[in-house]
């Protein structure tokens, strides 16, 4: 696990496909680097309306909705500031259909945020997952990090994939296995207020993405390491 003082010295950017992606995956780790004093920036791919499935019938959440959400949760952990990639609402859920070198550019050297610009010490990314936004998103953050001759672009140290709750339905090598923890025992209230604060996306305690859910994920996450709650990551690079 990292301790203090390495989360302390972290200029952490993470790219997340949907409002919520980071809540579910990182939340608590942002909130424990920016007490400990480190910086962490936000990039949200998309954010369009959605019609949701609520007892047998549909009903419609605007993007504007998921915007003033996120806001909110990005203003409970702190962040440093936090950009939406592309304004057009027709791309949510559909960023496969997206040119991976424009998803590229932008993450890399075009956007607000970007990693030439913002120059992170870690990178945070979805894990591929059967979501098309978030398998687009993927393979367009590898591409983004890939290794880079220093000097002639920024080189990101560390490159990490964080959890979803969607991936209990994925398999073989798309499977998502941790190989990092961060202790998040201190900081399981916010990442749980933080899910709340994406109050479209609320759902009763049986659902797999429910605030009740969320906080037993973190609890057995945190049973794999031996302590109270943890997120989890795999490993993508570690250049230390």
């Amino acid at each position: 696990m990292y301790g203090d003082d390495f989360l302390a010295r972290q200029r952490l950017l993470v790219i997340t496909p949907h409002a919520d992606d980071e809540t579910y995956g990182c939340a608590g780790t942002m909130a424990r680097i920016k007490a400990l004093g480190g910086e962490v920036y936000v990039v949200l791919a998309t954010a369009g309306d959605v019609a949701h499935f609520d007892d047998g019938d549909t009903r419609l959440v605007t993007h504007e909705t998921r915007l003033r959400e996120f806001a909110s949760v990005m203003q409970l952990l702190k962040v440093d500031d936090w950009d939406l990639l592309i304004t057009d609402p027709t791309a949510h859920l559909a960023l496969d259909a997206k040119p991976r070198k424009e998803l590229v550019g932008l993450l890399e050297s075009d956007g607000k945020l970007a990693i030439d610009r913002i120059r992170p010490t870690m990178v945070m990314i979805p894990a591929i997952s059967y979501n098309q936004d978030h398998e687009a998103l993927f393979r367009a953050c590898i591409t983004a990090t890939r290794p880079a001759v220093r000097g002639q672009r920024h080189f990101v140290p560390m490159v990490l994939s964080y959890d979803n709750t969607s991936l209990f339905w994925s398999f073989g090598a798309d499977r998502f296995r941790p190989t990092c923890y961060v202790d998040i025992s201190d900081y399981l209230d916010v990442k749980i207020e933080a899910m709340r604060l994406h109050a479209s996306q609320v759902r009763p305690p049986v659902y797999h993405g429910s605030p009740e859910s969320l906080e037993l994920a973190a609890r057995v996450r945190g049973r794999e390491v031996s302590v109270e709650a943890a997120e989890g990551f795999e490993v993508l690079r570690a250049l230390f």
